[in-house]
């Protein structure tokens, strides 16, 4: 930790508890969010309410019909503190949030730590929905880590940034994050793209620093107790696909410190996978085809498949142009582009859950944003062009508001576009808008180009290793998850670790794909299943094996579970483990 590290200690009762900000889950179930009551001066409080809204609705299926809180999850009130502070790894630009929630509850005799991290990009209570519901009703002290990503976004126009309290403030005291910025910048910087520290690299440090500091807490709490060790208390770490990655990372990091390590729909780049930046920006150039290859039936709408199929055969005609495909019409060039991606490695079910990433237009989203962070580019200097900023009616980038940047803290994903945040692209042209953007950025991974060479060479900092012995694993993956599928990222992480000699466990979750959330839609709920009864359910099982009781299974637990259609979700649908 951070010698001179600034914490902020809050108390949370009475109507203000730990794991839902006193919302409760009709509260969390609320289709609009918590207000503020200055729509351009949030409090502390009402900031912090509405992040954990927000981010429990973007993890996990609260629709009534879901069965959270009933068939699965918590949403109990938990009174407690929470301790705050930003900390900053040697060598780093930016630092990241961490923090510590520890409950009334806690027992100094049964002292026990889960690392819950954010997923994606997401703020520090990205992963309220993951580690906290599960840790905080049994006394656990939860820790959360941003990874040195989240929401503290930096107006550039505005000289305007975020401090460590999460208040919006001048630039000079934004001291949760000062991007590198080239000359001439504008627009919207944000930490994981813009803060030139590659943080994908260090995500297993930040999963470790930030036990290190839950651990400090606890001597600060309980002197009388202290000290709080690895060797007095038990620490498992989990998260769910970047933070499923991140906590795989830490696997790797020697010292004695983990317990044990549940990881969901881990981005993680092994031997014999694929990166993210790889499969994504593949995606994005053939998957809007390909999908045409596939009956309309077996995909889930949102996307509306009369709306986007204008655009996707367009698509297919682009990349006939180009030679990318073959064929004369437009099912051949269809069929041309889905050959591809299976030879690639993609399976059918993958391409099902992808579509949304199409759709959503997720693939560009994301590798926009990561080939600045691999590449350490300032914010202007993008090697394809692209910018972020508010966007006018007339399509070009405007100012921002005081109200639109007061939100950003709690609403953001940690990646624009949204939340009045957009993407521009100085390369877009009709018919095909989004091509020659979407050709830039796998040229970074495909050519021998310096820009490509500096992005290459932030990727392979990423590459994981071989996890330390002496604790459990689980890795919990979706066999639908078409944003991570399991073929490019946990099972040959499993494999390689295997083979390391070390025993870990990996369950398939059937009909399982990368978005709890979007079981809400009636499509997603008619072919798809959660996720993250299977993560609860994986840490009950990894919790029981470091109390001494039964072992994980270290061979592969394939899971059929059932949709819940236009009905209740069922306990038994979900076919847990025995």
């Amino acid at each position: 930790m951070d010698a001179a590290a600034h914490v902020t200690i809050t108390e949370h009762r009475n109507g203000d508890d730990l794991l839902t900000a006193g919302l409760g889950l009709d509260g969390l179930r609320a289709m609009t969010p918590p207000a503020f009551t200055d729509a351009t001066h949030p409090t502390a409080a009402e900031r912090r309410r509405r992040a954990i809204w927000a981010n429990w609705r973007g993890i996990a299926d609260l629709s009534p019909n879901g069965g959270y809180g009933t068939i699965y999850g918590s949403t109990a009130s938990v009174p407690g503190r929470e301790y705050s502070t930003l900390l900053t790894l040697p060598g780093a630009h930016a630092p990241h949030r961490v923090v510590l929630q520890l409950p009334d509850a806690f027992d100094v005799r049964k002292r026990c730590v889960v690392v819950s991290v954010a997923s994606g990009s997401r703020g520090v209570y990205g992963s309220m929905a993951v580690g906290a519901a599960w840790g905080l009703p049994k006394g656990c002290a939860v820790v959360h880590t941003d990874k040195a990503a989240g929401t503290d976004y930096f107006d550039i126009d505005a000289g305007e940034g975020v401090d460590a309290a999460g208040e919006r403030v001048a630039a000079d005291k934004a001291d949760a994050f000062k991007p590198q910025l080239a000359t001439g910048a504008s627009g919207v910087a944000f930490k994981h793209a813009h803060s030139g520290d590659n943080p994908e690299a260090d995500w297993g440090r930040h999963v470790k620093q930030a036990a290190e500091f839950a651990l400090r807490m606890l001597d600060q709490a309980y002197p009388a107790q202290a000290p709080f060790t690895p060797q007095n208390t038990k620490i498992i770490a989990t998260g769910i696909s970047n933070g499923g990655g991140a906590v795989l990372r830490a696997a790797e990091l020697d010292g004695g410190w983990l317990s044990g390590v549940v990881a969901g729909e881990p981005n993680v780049y092994a031997d014999g996978g694929r990166p993210l930046y790889d499969f994504a920006t593949e995606a994005a150039l053939l998957m809007p085809c390909a999908l045409l290859d596939m009956p309309a039936a077996d995909l889930p709408q949102p996307p509306l498949r009369a709306q986007v199929e204008p655009l996707w055969t367009q698509r297919c005609a682009s990349l006939k142009q180009l030679g990318l495909v073959e064929g004369e019409t437009v099912a051949q060039q269809a069929a041309s582009a889905h050959a591809q991606l299976r030879a690639k490695g993609w399976s059918d079910a993958a391409l099902h859950g992808g579509a949304a990433s199409v759709g959503f237009d997720l693939w560009r989203a994301v590798a926009v944003a990561y080939a600045s962070a691999y590449g350490r580019y300032r914010a202007g200097e993008h090697p394809c062009g692209f910018n972020y900023s508010a966007i006018g009616a007339d399509l070009k980038p405007r100012p921002t508001t005081p109200a639109e940047r007061a939100t950003w803290w709690s609403d953001g994903s940690g990646i624009p576009p949204g939340n009045a945040i957009g993407m521009i692209d100085p390369k877009m042209s009709l018919p095909d808008a989004t091509l020659a953007g979407e050709r830039c950025l796998r040229a970074l991974w495909t050519d021998q180009s310096a820009d490509g060479k500096r992005v290459r060479d932030g990727i392979a900092a990423t590459h994981a290793k071989v996890p330390q012995k002496g604790f459990p694993i689980l890795v919990i993956h979706g066999s639908d998850d078409g944003l991570v599928p399991p073929a490019f990222s946990s099972a040959p992480w499993v494999a390689a670790a295997r083979a390391a000699g070390r025993p870990v466990g990996y369950w398939t979750v059937g009909k399982a794909e990368h978005f709890d959330a979007f079981l809400a839609f009636p499509s997603y709920a008619q072919r798809f299943v959660p996720l993250l009864p299977y993560m609860y359910e994986g840490l009950d099982r990894v919790w029981a094996q470091i109390e001494g009781h039964a072992a994980i299974a270290t061979t592969d637990v394939r899971i059929d579970a059932k949709p819940r259609g236009d009905a209740a979700l069922n306990r038994d649908d979900l076919r847990l483990p025995n």
